[in-house]
């Protein structure tokens, strides 16, 4: 995940601090060195790494925290504020359009992603309501129409191309059908360069002239550092973008790019790809990635995933069936079903708040539900609403039909037994007794 490096030094340099006790001028400032360093190392921008270290040390050796009880945790708190700052501060929406249909231009290099991230962003879009309409504006590299043609199916969104005639011709069509049609959402994909030149810049520029975006949004590679940095600037002095989608943001250890294109360009970072699926797109929230870079975890981006990822009937019906003992492996069958809907375990453990290390950076195999899946899947529907009926001949079929052992069998049905066990004992103890779900709120809220 993004920051792991970046967290891991942080973490180092607040727990020396917080050995201290009392600090002085000179801890401080040694501890910010190393925050420097890290920031560095994260591939952040020298000079916004510079300038802040030198505001959070500014802020820490003031009387008022040198002077505290706690003055280690408020040195952190002030870190965590500054880079809440420098990401931005708060979260930035998208503008729509007073009279609809808000128009939407993506722009950025070759191979940053962009006509995979126009299907996010529309899949993020419908979600709120809207009915985008995804253009193809590409004409240039291979493929790349039906590439979006496909990704839109997927998308679940309508779609637009007019051939190969010019980029400005076909915004200017698309926005005719937009309006005419009733959808209040215009994505375009346009075309990218391997490097940023003056033909590219000059067809952006037109295109935007004839369309007058509400949203100019650059979609840029988190894996490349700096040189997502460089571009962004680039775009924004030609272009004046509204705003930045990160990509890969869930693949780069460092991280350099979120934390230095707001203070590089002035623009904020609307999203960010956290994944290979269409669902896989976030909105970025400046106050909770600096929490997570600080290891506290992200709570609020995880209950928020939940709720829209996990079906809410089902969550409520198989709290229903928990309280009633009825419980079996249809109901355990559906619970993996939702967790997969949720993406991967080492995503998720990553928002947990104080989430032990090891734990968290553990290669965690996320095949193991599919495994899982496999054997019950196995088991005829009888077996499945009454697993006391599963004795040694029945495991070894369900064991070679699913491919797997009959240890493994029986490890999912131990599980299985655990988790009733568990539940009962959760019933029984007056501290989770309540009104409505019977104390089982919790349970319901993550699909359990």
């Amino acid at each position: 995940m993004a920051f792991e490096g970046l967290s891991d030094k942080l973490s180092a340099a607040f727990k020396r601090l917080r050995s201290k006790g009392k600090l002085t001028e000179a801890d401080v400032r040694e501890a910010m060195r190393e925050v420097r360093l890290a920031l560095l190392e994260a591939d952040v921008n020298y000079k916004v790494a510079k300038d802040f270290t030198k505001t959070v040390t500014e802020r820490s050796i003031g009387a008022q925290v040198m002077e505290s009880l706690t003055p280690a945790q408020q040195v952190i708190k002030i870190v965590n504020e500054e880079l809440t700052a420098l990401m931005g501060g708060a979260q930035s929406l998208i503008k729509t359009a007073q009279k609809p249909p808000t128009v939407i231009m993506l722009c950025g290099l070759q191979g940053a992603g962009k006509t995979t991230h126009a299907g996010k962003l529309a899949v993020q879009m419908k979600r709120q309501g809207h009915r985008p309409l995804l253009v193809a504006c590409d004409i240039y590299r291979p493929a790349a129409i039906e590439q979006l043609r496909v990704v839109s199916n997927q998308a679940g969104a309508a779609f637009f191309e007019n051939g190969t005639r010019p980029p400005v011709e076909t915004a200017k069509k698309a926005l005719n059908l937009a309006r005419d049609n009733g959808y209040d959402m215009v994505i375009l994909d346009t075309a990218g360069r391997l490097h940023i030149d003056d033909t590219l810049m000059n067809e952006l520029k037109n295109v935007k002239k004839a369309v007058t975006p509400d949203e100019i949004l650059l979609v840029v590679d988190a894996m490349s550092g700096q040189d997502a940095v460089n571009a962004a600037k680039s775009f924004d002095e030609s272009l004046d973008i509204t705003g930045v989608i990160l990509t890969k943001l869930d693949g780069d250890t460092r991280g350099g790019a979120a934390l230095s294109i707001r203070a590089v360009t002035g623009k904020p970072i609307k999203f960010c790809g956290v994944g290979e699926k269409l669902e896989n797109l976030e909105v970025f929230h400046p106050d909770r990635m600096a929490s997570r870079i600080l290891g506290m975890g992200d709570m609020l981006s995880l209950i928020e995933e939940a709720g829209q990822k996990m079906d809410q009937k089902k969550a409520e019906e198989t709290a229903r069936r928990l309280q009633q003992n009825k419980f079996d492996l249809n109901d355990l069958l559906a619970q993996f079903q939702q967790v997969k809907q949720m993406g991967s375990m080492k995503s998720m453990l990553s928002k947990i708040p104080g989430m032990d290390k090891q734990l968290r950076d553990a290669d965690i195999d996320d095949r193991i539900v599919d495994r899982m899946e496999a054997i019950i899947l196995s088991m005829t529907p009888q077996e499945r609403a009454k697993p006391d009926l599963l004795n040694a001949s029945r495991k070894r079929r369900i064991a070679a039909g699913s491919g797997m052992r009959v240890e493994d069998v029986n490890r999912l049905l131990k599980q299985y037994e655990q988790m009733l066990k568990m539940v009962k004992q959760l019933k029984n103890n007056k501290r989770f007794r309540g009104g409505g779900m019977g104390g089982f709120g919790g349970l319901k809220g993550l699909g359990l």
